[in-house]
């Protein structure tokens, strides 16, 4: 992966987008707490140690470690008017050779939620790894029934590409989900969701 020498940051208009770092933690487990009725649902079940400050650490040399290896961009949404933590977005799986692409999740703390902060990080997101990156496709997956998601994803470009069944296990239980996809050079039409 291209990475600059210096510490990896994507500014937008409103939003610095960085890796975690370790002062991050009362912030973060602050913000998951208060939005865990929101998150539980759409996401993989926590973990046990989920909030503690132990799996953030594990959280933050993990993503020190992809940032470097090139693996993902695990980054926090920091607003810049105040430096609050809004959410995080995660470029993962990134693959090189004849697939140049990467996975695109995401999530917003519920009292941020749509007030067009995570449009504002997926399109960043997605425009660095076009043209940082060098990458040809990013994809993401969500549930049927997240509308919000599904309507996130279109407006900012991904486009439905079907349905994968027991894609993830998400709150104790494999689900299926939509898959949407984002290409550096699309030429697709505009597609119907099913």
């Amino acid at each position: 992966m291209l990475l600059l020498r210096r510490k990896l940051r994507i500014d937008t208009d409103r939003l610095m987008l960085r890796p975690p770092v370790h002062s991050d933690f009362r912030e973060w487990s602050a913000l998951r707490v208060k939005s865990r009725e929101t998150l539980t649902k759409w996401e993989p079940a926590w973990a046990q140690d989920h909030l503690t400050r132990k799996a953030f650490t594990n959280r933050v040399y993990w993503a020190q470690r992809s940032v470097s290896g090139g693996t993902a961009l695990p980054l926090f949404l920091i607003r810049r008017e105040d430096q609050v933590l809004l959410g995080a977005i995660t470029l993962d799986n990134v693959r090189r050779g004849p697939s140049q692409a990467g996975t695109l999740g995401y999530w917003t703390g519920a009292p941020f939620a749509r007030q067009g902060y995570m449009r504002e990080a997926i399109e960043a997101i997605v425009h660095y790894a076009f043209t940082r990156l060098d990458l040809s496709r990013i994809e993401a997956a969500c549930l049927p029934e997240n509308a919000a998601s599904r309507g996130l994803l279109e407006k900012t470009g991904f486009k439905y590409e079907g349905v994968a069944q027991s894609y993830l296990q998400i709150d104790g239980r494999w689900r299926t989900h939509v898959l949407y996809a984002a290409l550096r050079r699309d030429r697709r039409g505009k597609t119907e969701a099913g």
